[in-house]
């Protein structure tokens, strides 16, 4: 980068010091359930091109500073608030505001590592949207920076803990009730696919053949890539469309994976761990591009299964299978007399779910750093495997890939100097 970034990062990082040391105090030490006069919380959205523009307005906050290394996504979105909004082109200035209180992070997921971790700090409260984090090892680093500097940081999704779970016409709440009451039986198979109800979105898929063009004034391509190896730009690497490419996203599955999959780890109890395998029967992937798969099958040390189905191949399949019953879309089941047996049993234990309390009460919101890394970390271990065109073996515990230096290099790639996490 010119001498003059390295001066900046120079002054940021300095500034950054003084404003953990000086300026920014933690609104739990001004006591419990503190707001500012306004009963409003800070926030500032870094990513406006589309996504983070939909969160400008949620309860209990007002939002303070933008950012977009895209200086007409950053003029647009500028003039759907107030007027007197701070504005940004690189994020770390924006962290170094000693009166926001929460970063929302709306960036392509190769940058939500990073960002998060310096906002965390930077003494900043974290809203993320999904996937978490491009690699397992930026998801590590992330849950580590976060826990030591006392954060409170929440995933953008949402299916946990509220609204109808796609084809299941019902939120996760009763499916985890059952799961837990042990009518399935143990261990049991969950099929993902459009006969269940989910869309893995097999157009979001990369081009091969990029013609290398000049990036437009508006556009500071060297930061949008960030970490990102350098690939010469092409419209078709940004904005809306760069999840069909590897350095950025994974396509449908890193669009949509996390919704799909952290409700499973949830309500199969699995929240502190990884499955040990991952299978993939996919068409070989373009190094750059990604492109679609078939099926990807996830296998948990109990024996639990996650079929990602992409073919769609069984019309009939249950949603969870269990040996002693099955459950359909529509809540829909084999066991007799379900709901009457159901209301014998607990409600599961219940979860912060609003997370602006979460923030005042310091309370850890219901999908955090720690959970929404071990559901992310499900899409990276496939991700991986798609990339190398193999079935991989994965240790829960190191969160490392079995007897396979290539599979553990692609779980934690080196960064593009000068950018780290």
């Amino acid at each position: 980068m010119p001498q003059k970034n390295n001066t900046r990062r120079s002054f940021i990082k300095n500034t950054v010091g003084a404003a953990i040391a000086f300026t920014i105090v933690p609104r739990h030490v001004l006591g419990r359930g503190f707001l500012a006069p306004s009963d409003q919380l800070t926030k500032a959205v870094i990513g406006v091109g589309g996504m983070g523009r939909g969160h400008f307005g949620y309860a209990a906050t007002r939002v303070g500073a933008i950012c977009d290394v895209d200086k007409t996504h950053l003029k647009e979105a500028a003039a759907m608030l107030p007027h007197g909004v701070k504005t940004f082109t690189d994020y770390r200035e924006v962290i170094t505001l000693p009166e926001v209180d929460i970063v929302h992070i709306a960036t392509p997921p190769h940058w939500h590592g990073i960002i998060a971790a310096d906002a965390a700090r930077a003494g900043k409260d974290i809203w993320c949207e999904k996937p978490m984090t491009r690699t397992i090892g930026e998801g590590k680093r992330l849950v580590e920076a976060v826990q030591q500097h006392g954060r409170i940081f929440r995933l953008n999704t949402w299916f946990r803990f509220e609204d109808n779970f796609y084809g299941m016409q019902t939120t996760v709440k009763p499916i985890k009730k059952l799961v837990n009451s042990g009518l399935l039986g143990w261990p049991l198979k969950v099929t993902v696919s459009r006969h269940t109800g989910f869309d893995w979105k097999f157009y979001w898929v990369g081009k091969t053949n990029l013609e290398a063009m000049t990036p437009p004034p508006e556009l500071d391509y060297n930061m949008w890539l960030g970490p990102a190896q350098y690939k010469p730009y092409n419209p078709h690497r940004v904005h809306q469309t760069f999840r069909g490419y590897w350095d950025y996203d994974g396509g449908g599955l890193g669009d949509m994976g996390q919704h799909y999959i952290d409700p499973i780890q949830y309500f199969l109890g699995k929240d502190d761990t990884s499955p040990v395998s991952v299978e993939i029967d996919a068409p070989q992937q373009h190094p750059d591009a990604v492109g679609t798969w078939r099926r990807i099958e996830y296998t948990y040390a109990d024996g639990c299964k996650i079929i990602l189905d992409g073919e769609g191949k069984d019309a009939g399949a249950p949603y969870i299978e269990g040996p002693l019953g099955k459950l359909y879309p529509g809540f829909k089941s084999d066991i007799p007399d379900l709901q009457k047996k159901l209301d014998a049993f607990p409600d599961p234990e219940p979860q912060v779910t609003n997370f602006i309390d979460a923030v005042t009460n310091r309370k850890k919101f219901a999908l955090n750093e720690s959970n929404g890394h071990r559901s992310c970390t499900i899409i990276n271990m496939s991700k991986i495997a798609l990339e190398l065109g193999r079935s991989l073996k994965f240790d829960p515990v190191t969160q490392q890939f079995i007897n396979d230096e290539e599979a553990n290099r692609l779980s934690d790639p080196p960064m593009r100097s000068p950018f780290n996490l």
